[in-house]
């Protein structure tokens, strides 16, 4: 896909494979094109091989996916898959795109899954290298001599099945009530890696734990994000209620009163 080198993305979200990002915050990446906000994808990988796909399969599913969830632009940096690695060259290809996408906010994926890929976790760091890397001066030539960009923000969008319990300084959860079907059904384009039993099962997963994500803020569903630096502001009556204000929390079996 060609990059306008004018043109500046609000978000920027980067995933190891395509359909990460759909499971771990679909719903937000729907909800934030449907309130206005330029967002793009960038997939470090194809995500193949696998026993189930081939890259033209799984590209054709992506292109579906980002048409599902209304996202405006998808990019495949085409980094191994399986091997993938938080090394110097692809810290440069990574920081080289962002920026030339010049994003406000860059949303990652975070997280040890041992029990699954170690993609993932390489990913995280690779995510944050480039984040750095992408401001720096006096080393244009490594990024094809695109200017620095500094990325103000990043936020990251925590694996449910990270090895380890992380308590990150900022914490919020974004209610996905009215987006929840559209997250799902950009995960039900992966067809070649969730056929009809797969697939149930997957839903009936996440929609659980967004179902359980969101009860806490008193929303239907939600999805959960962390930031390294506090989540702050001068509005408090803003802050605690939300932009639009927020329902009042669930109450749940056998908390009292």
């Amino acid at each position: 896909m060609t990059v306008n080198l004018d043109e500046k993305w609000d978000v920027v979200a980067v995933a190891a494979h395509p359909d990460d990002l759909e499971i771990t915050c679909g719903g937000t990446l729907a909800m934030l094109t449907s309130q206005g906000y330029k967002v793009a994808i960038i997939d470090l990988t194809t995500g193949e091989p696998t026993p189930r796909g081939s890259e033209e399969i799984r590209a054709k599913e992506a292109e579906q996916a980002r048409l599902t969830l209304g996202v405006q632009a998808r990019f495949q940096l085409g980094l191994p898959n399986r091997i993938l690695m938080d090394s110097p060259e692809n810290r440069f290809a990574l920081a080289t795109l962002l920026r030339k996408l010049k994003p406000d906010i860059l949303l990652g994926t975070s997280g040890r899954t041992p029990a699954a890929s170690p993609d993932h976790y390489q990913a995280q760091l690779l995510i944050e290298a480039s984040r750095f890397s992408s401001q720096l001066t006096k080393w244009d030539e490594k990024f094809g001599n695109t200017p620095p960009h500094r990325i103000t923000h990043l936020v990251y969008a925590p694996f449910p099945f990270d090895a380890e319990i992380r308590h990150f300084p900022g914490s919020f959860t974004i209610d996905i009530s009215s987006t929840i079907e559209k997250k799902m059904a950009s995960v039900q384009c992966y067809q070649s890696q969730f056929d009809e039993k797969r697939f149930h099962k997957i839903r009936h997963t996440v929609m659980g734990l967004n179902n359980a994500m969101g009860s806490r803020c008193g929303f239907e569903y939600g999805e959960v994000f962390q930031m390294a630096v506090p989540v702050g502001g001068s509005d408090l009556v803003g802050i605690v209620k939300g932009s639009k204000g927020s329902p009042a929390p669930v109450q749940l079996p056998g908390q009292p009163n």
